[in-house]
């Protein structure tokens, strides 16, 4: 929008064509200079324009610096941007900076007599990466002007905070230790981050009092759009916090930039927002105006083409260069009228910028400016009759310091006389001595055993779990070894460990490790004397407490681990079989354990559950995660599906309380009790309400609040099920008096397994022991059959990667060392246009045709002692010669399957264009090459040397539809003398030079062999007496006869009638184009078609009527004693063969595409089938020269 403004006719540049190249930094110090450096390099740059970050701005502005090059930007507000020199010389700032803003903060202080204040802002965390934020460079401008200023601020009362892990609890800590040194808050955060200080400042009474006053730093904020007027205000929030807030923010006076009213701005705003929604999609709020630092990049360029204008009238330019140094000069001490207003450019090149303060109007409850800065002349100016509404119904400022002081000590002293403080105390003394003599000794031994802090754990003294890690591989061939990697000691049962605990050694005890997530741990006194109960613990079923570690950052609980795992996972694994007296067990510790805690200091669980009920190595259950709940963190998503699963043990008057006190009831206990006693019982899980009755937890939750919903009982047959049912009946009872006590479900749950309880503890355990190890054998027999099933499909997949030889070593533990091999034949090839074949095609067309195209492949290379390497893309590799060595006949099994593939890729139909032909060109050297296995996690076995450089050139080098040999390679075939070879001439070849190449036609004696087209040819003799037609059969591999027909029909076919004649029929004679027939002399066999001489051309043959060849000389003689051929140009004719008794000759016929015909080869005496159509070749297309 700025260029066009500029450019046109009343513009400072009319006519001027101005080009604009964007790039994207994404905020980063890295993405930013890169930029920089490749518009200088590539001298498009004469202005830059942005980048908005203060960490991108900085290195990009000290290289536009020694370029010469100006830089404009409405960021780059931080103090350090003040000092231009030498790093900034060429930086121009068009929303001012932060230190204006902190001038105008301190404009308000000295109004009202304020000379302490407090900080409360957001800052990045330093794991982040992501530099300090702009509150902090805003803050830190405040401190140095207010230091400037003379005012000392006091230490302690500045303090950050990362909004993304922020708690309401976290706040209300700083404002409590803020309010105990200021009364005045400097805030800066996101909107919704005040708020939340706005809310904990009103629960903390500091709001209602008045004596406080918070400003807000929102320097981007845009004035205009209603949550800006109205922060207070979130549409998706209760009402009642809403009205909180609203009340809070009696209290905040906000420091902004002012929002230009005048009508030019609101058209550009709409300018904006058009423009926005039509090529960028983005809509504004309704009633949104455009932020100033939006409109700041269009006075950016405004400037720079007033300064540009102005320095070619100096310079008087006509060489087009720009001297940016000049620029510069014309835009700092600069003055102009600008989309926002008049905008001021200082000789420091800052623009100088106004404020505006904001203060709640308490009937609109919407903010309004209520004075305005004025950076020119340093002036504040109060708008009339708009006074400052102060919080709490004052009148007047609240001053910034108590009247007594934070300590009181500014107060005179009207304390007691020391005489009669003395007879206070002394007769005192007489009373309470006598009181707190019994007393003293416990005290001070209690004392004396907190500050020993007897739980306190080094973090030194935490040894991981000892031993090899399970299931690590130090190498490939052990990551297969049958005999490492697959010990007993890595085997194990379900049950025997807990997946998800951290585990360590402490004092050679196996602890578990509970983190707690908080990066310092206050040792207050309540907490201190908490763990100092929670060491003094010991019951047989409580997990031991061995203490805590509170050195950052592996500040984390130490308990007793307990390798069987949660009550919920022995209920949950099917494998565990639980009879009667084992539930009842289980029951019986749970109550045991409860019995003897809520006895204790600690009083109650809070958060028993299943999961919380360990059991230990001889099936003694344990509860745990009980006290020192200001060390634990819960859930608090509301939308997680685990926050509501976590809460089906909590009982409904604690659901229905707003904040449940963390250390819960003994009551509440009792109904979590019931919930587990359901849970064993019926082991269908939690709150299980019958079988097909599926709700979430949530809605369970929300029904037990409301209608007091329980899990479904069933119906028992057994009377201990029935009394089991109706006792935990009691325990979830709606009202909590008419639960029972622990005390009295100890004698319950002994009553129910009275007949097998055993009052001798080392019974009842053996009995434990016993039951769950009838289970082991059938286990271990299971968990036997699967990891040799997985070991057997990991062998597999393992020789599909790798060669079956290399395979083998890495799985007999024996490592592969790379080996050289004296010479080997690798063999490339791609297809020719299938960048343009996929372009054409759909990503899934693609994959369909690579799929079929390999799986075709794939199963001829099996047919050969070759081994593929890769395919990558439209790329194939084989190499024969390794990793077994099979002397010269590498170079023969690679030539053979060249010509399968060959012949192959022309029968292949590709699915989505079946009327395309695939074109294959392959590439053949012979050489020395490295091999061996590269890589652990996926390992492959890779070539590397020269041959395997000179194979793809070959293939690169090569033809569609040809196979390309290299000399070494063809010295190597004629040794078999079976191949025929033609030789290529002199190629240029990168890294080798002119080499003399080869083209592979095909083999001797091999009806597979591919010469360079298919070709027409006839099909079977007859004797000169027989009147019959004989019909062309396509060629194919013998195993693949009668195996496919085509579906489309045609009328062009090559016939044949008597011995001697060849007619092609008018819809075949484009076949025949520019085709040139020659005579062999030296084949005294060869026959001699229609008289026709060398070399003749059969242009000269009116096409418009059938063509009629006769063929001479070709007799039941010749064909026994050789193999009669016509040589055509782009089409052949050949016997294949000896005659026989009968006299019938087996003759193949070879077409474009041959599987368009149906299979196998005719015998004489047949009639004539009527044939599928024949591809017919177009006019432009030319075929190679080869004589076939």
């Amino acid at each position: 929008m700025a260029i066009p403004a500029v450019t046109m006719p009343d513009g400072p540049l009319p006519g001027w064509k101005i080009l604009v190249d964007y790039r994207d930094t994404a905020c980063s110090s890295m993405e930013g200079p890169l930029a920089a450096f490749e518009f200088y390099i590539n001298g498009s740059a004469d202005a830059f324009i942005g980048p908005g970050c203060e960490y991108v701005i900085a290195p990009v502005a000290r290289y536009a610096g020694p370029w010469g090059i100006p830089i404009l930007t409405a960021g780059a507000q931080a103090h350090a941007f003040n000092f231009k020199y030498p790093n900034y010389a060429t930086l121009t700032r068009m929303m001012g900076s932060y230190a204006q803003a902190a001038e105008a903060l301190w404009k308000v202080f000295e109004e009202f007599n304020w000379h302490r204040l407090g900080m409360l802002f957001h800052n990045n965390d330093a794991s982040s990466g992501m530099g300090n934020s702009p509150c902090f460079l805003t803050l830190s401008a405040v401190l140095e002007v207010f230091k400037k200023k003379g005012e000392s601020l006091t230490p302690n009362i500045n303090y950050s905070f990362d909004e993304k892990n922020v708690t309401t609890s976290m706040l209300k800590k700083f404002l409590q230790k803020l309010s105990s040194n200021t009364r005045i808050v400097v805030v800066c955060a996101n909107p919704n981050t005040v708020r939340e200080i706005m809310l904990a400042a009103d629960e903390l009474n500091m709001v209602s009092s008045g004596e406080y006053v918070f400003f807000n730093i929102e320097l981007f904020s845009n004035l205009a759009s209603a949550s800006s007027k109205e922060p207070w205000k979130v549409a998706n929030d209760t009402d009642e916090r809403n009205e909180r807030a609203r009340r809070a923010y009696s209290a905040v006076l906000t420091v902004t930039s002012p929002a230009p009213e005048k009508k030019e701005y609101l058209e550009f705003s709409d300018q904006v927002k058009e423009l926005a929604a039509r090529k960028y999609n983005y809509t504004f709020e309704k009633g949104e105006v455009v932020s100033t630092f939006v409109a700041a990049f269009y006075d950016a360029v405004l400037l720079y083409a007033l300064a540009l204008n102005a320095t070619l009238e100096q310079t008087n330019n006509t060489s087009g260069s720009l001297d940016g140094v000049a620029l510069i000069r014309n835009m700092w001490n600069r003055t102009f009228q600008g989309i926002t207003g008049e905008v001021v450019i200082d000789d420091n090149g800052d623009r100088v910028a106004s404020y505006s303060l904001l203060d709640m109007n308490p009937v609109t409850s919407k903010f309004e400016v209520v004075a305005t800065y004025v950076a020119a002349n340093s002036s504040l100016q109060f708008i009339p009759d708009r006074p400052i509404h102060w919080a709490g119904g004052r009148t007047t400022p609240p001053p910034d310091t108590p009247e007594c002081g934070f300590d009181g000590t500014l107060c005179p002293d009207n304390s007691i006389p020391v005489y009669a403080i003395l007879s206070i105390v002394l007769s005192s003394v007489v009373v309470v001595l006598a009181v707190l003599s019994v007393f003293i000794y416990r005290h001070y031994k209690l004392e004396a055993e907190i500050a020993m802090m007897t739980w306190r754990v080094s973090w030194s003294d935490v040894l991981p779990p000892g031993g090899r890690l399970r299931g690590s591989m130090h190498s490939l061939a052990r990551r297969y070894s049958s005999g490492t990697a697959y010990s007993d000691e890595g085997a194990s049962l379900p049950g025997d460990r807990q997946v998800f605990t951290k585990r360590g050694y402490y004092k050679g005890c196996k602890v578990a490790i509970k983190e707690v997530d908080k990066q310092r741990i206050d040792l207050t006194r309540p907490l201190l004397l908490e763990l100092k109960k929670m060491k003094d613990l010991e019951h047989d079923h409580l997990a031991r407490f061995y203490g805590a570690c509170v050195d950052p950052p592996h500040c984390c609980l130490l308990t007793e681990y307990c390798p069987k795992g949660s009550l919920q996972d022995i209920l949950e694994n099917e494998t565990i079989k639980l009879d009667w007296m084992f539930k009842v067990s289980l029951m019986h510790d749970i109550v045991r354990g409860m019995h003897y805690l809520h006895g204790t200091d600690i009083k109650s669980h809070g958060a028993l559950k299943s999961t919380n009920c360990v059991v230990d190595s001889r099936f003694v259950l344990k509860i745990t995660d009980f006290g020192l709940h200001a060390l634990r963190t819960s859930e608090k998503d509301s939308k997680a599906h685990s926050y509501w699963t976590r809460l089906l043990w909590t009982s409904p008057e604690l659901l229905r309380m707003q904040e449940p006190p963390p250390e819960g009831t003994q009551k509440g206990d009792v109904y979590s009790f019931g919930i587990i006693m359901h849970e064993i019982v019926h082991r269908q899980g939690v709150f299980w309400l019958g079988s097909g009755v599926e709700i979430s937890p949530k809605e369970i939750i929300e029904t037990i609040i409301g209608s007091g919903l329980r899990p479904n009982t069933g119906q028992h047959r057994s009377c201990e099920a029935e009394e089991a049912t109706e006792l935990m009946r009691r325990c979830w009872s709606e009202d909590p008096t008419e639960r029972p006590d622990f005390a009295h479900l100890k004698g319950a749950i002994r009553r129910l397994n009275k007949a097998q309880e055993s009052s001798n503890i080392l019974d009842n355990l053996l009995s434990r022991m016993e039951q769950y190890a009838n289970n082991l054998e059938m286990l271990v027999e299971d968990r036997t059959k699967d990891y040799l099933e997985e070991k057997k499909k990991c062998e597999e997949l393992l020789y599909q990667l790798l060669p079956k030889s290399v395979a083998s070593q890495l799985i007999n533990g024996q490592s592969v060392v790379a080996e050289t091999f004296e010479q080997v034949t690798i063999y490339f090839s791609d297809i020719v246009g299938f960048t343009a074949l996929s372009a054409s095609s759909t990503p899934m067309q693609v994959v369909d045709l690579l799929n079929d195209l390999y799986t075709c492949f794939d199963s001829i290379v099996e047919n050969y002692d070759v081994y593929k390497v890769e395919t990558i893309g439209d790329a194939y590799m084989v190499v024969s010669g390794l990793p077994e060595r099979n002397g010269t006949r590498h170079a023969c099994e690679v030539a053979r399957m060249a010509l399968a593939l060959l012949n192959a890729v022309q029968r292949f139909r590709i699915r989505h264009r079946p009327h395309d032909q695939l074109k294959l060109r392959i590439g053949i050297h012979s050489g020395p090459c490295v091999a061996g296995v590269v890589g652990l996690k996926m390992p492959r076995y890779c070539l590397f040397g020269d041959t395997v450089n000179t194979a793809s050139r070959m293939e690169s080098n090569g033809e569609a539809l040809k196979i390309h040999v290299s000399p070494d390679t063809k010295a190597l075939l004629d040794s078999f003398e079976t191949f025929h070879l033609e030789c290529r001439g002199e190629v240029p070849m990168k890294g080798k030079g002119i080499l003399v190449t080869y083209w592979l036609l095909g083999e001797k004696g091999d009806p597979n062999a591919q010469k360079d087209k298919p070709s027409l040819i006839k099909s079977q003799t007859q004797s000169s007496e027989s009147g019959s037609l004989s019909h062309l059969t396509p060629f194919r591999n013998r195993k693949d006869q009668g195996s496919r027909s085509s579906s489309r029909r045609g009328s062009g076919v090559l016939t044949q009638k008597g011995n001697d004649l060849i007619k092609l029929e008018k819809e075949a004679q484009p076949l025949l184009q520019n085709i040139k027939i020659q005579r062999q002399h030296s084949d005294p066999t060869e026959p001699v078609i229609n008289g026709v001489t060398d070399s003749e051309d059969l242009d000269k043959v009116n096409f418009s009527n059938p063509i009629s060849l006769n063929v001479n000389s070709l007799s039941h003689n010749s064909v026994s004693h050789g193999q009669p051929r016509v040589k055509l140009k782009d089409c052949q004719m050949n016997t294949v063969g000896n005659h026989n008794k009968a006299g019938n000759n087996n003759w193949i016929a070879k077409m474009p595409t041959a599987s368009s015909f149906d299979n196998g080869c005719k015998k004489n005496n047949e009639h004539l089938k009527d044939y599928s159509s024949v591809p017919l070749l177009s006019k432009s297309e030319t075929l190679n020269d080869s004589i076939v």
